[in-house]
């Protein structure tokens, strides 16, 4: 179990009152495990301390403006690489049997592709591997971590962190892709609806979508479960005296 791993993806979910309140665990898991570069950890542990202190309705609109309202901070990585075609379709699908396959259910109401899942799903598997998956879409993590730059976001250095967890490197040709990616307003509500005059599309029985019921916040994966375990996994990944 790689505890950083999931420390970042709840860093990435939903705020919470669950989460402000384990802010303290989360810093010392981190500490304990040890894995973050250490020019990630001012960044990650400011954003702790903003999401510790802060009253949490303002956390929680900040949240959905930068994440759910602004199309290119998406935290559904193949709605960068596929918008809302077909292709990504068959790759929600892709992604969900690779999670079966190693035993993570994911609920009919969460999209495959949702960056804290991945992450959850990236913290159970040997690092090595986790670090080979978390490289594949890295170019658009990098592309996100710079539009958080630009808005003086907080949550830039969880993106930051990442890259450097990455084992690998992003194409100049993705790279280039995911930059190009119009980076909208969410104030401007014209704007707004002209891009969501689209069709919908199913992506199949299981995957959710934009249709079914239950989509949005609570397609997050279960934050308070995830945080009960943060106890237990950051006293295994602690160093034991001899």
């Amino acid at each position: 179990m790689t505890v950083s791993l999931k420390v970042l993806s709840l860093l990435l979910s939903y705020p919470s009152d669950e989460l402000q309140q384990a802010a303290p665990e989360l810093r010392a898991a981190l500490a304990g495990e040890g894995l973050l570069d250490a020019a990630a950890h001012p960044g990650v542990y400011a954003l702790i301390d903003q999401l510790a202190g802060r009253e949490l309705l303002d956390l929680q609109e900040r949240y959905v403006l930068l994440f759910d309202r602004t199309r290119s901070l998406s935290l559904h990585l193949f709605e960068h690489v596929h918008g809302e075609s077909r292709d990504r379709g068959q790759a929600l699908v892709d992604l969900q049997a690779l999670y079966a396959e190693h035993g993570l259910v994911v609920e009919a109401k969460e999209l495959p592709d949702y960056l804290p899942l991945f992450l959850e799903f990236l913290s159970t598997r040997p690092l090595g591997e986790a670090r080979g998956l978390l490289a594949q879409p890295l170019h658009v993590l990098t592309a996100l971590r710079e539009r958080l730059v630009k808005r003086g976001s907080d949550y830039a250095a969880v993106f930051a962190a990442l890259e450097a967890l990455a084992d690998g490197a992003a194409s100049a040709e993705d790279l280039a892709a995911a930059r190009a990616e119009p980076d909208d307003d969410p104030t401007d509500l014209a704007a707004l609806d002209r891009d969501w005059e689209e069709a919908a599309v199913t992506f199949g029985p299981g995957l959710g979508g934009p249709g079914d019921a239950g989509a949005g916040q609570e397609g997050c994966p279960k934050a308070e479960a995830m945080l009960k375990q943060m106890g237990a996994d950051a006293a295994a990944a602690a160093p034991r005296s001899r």
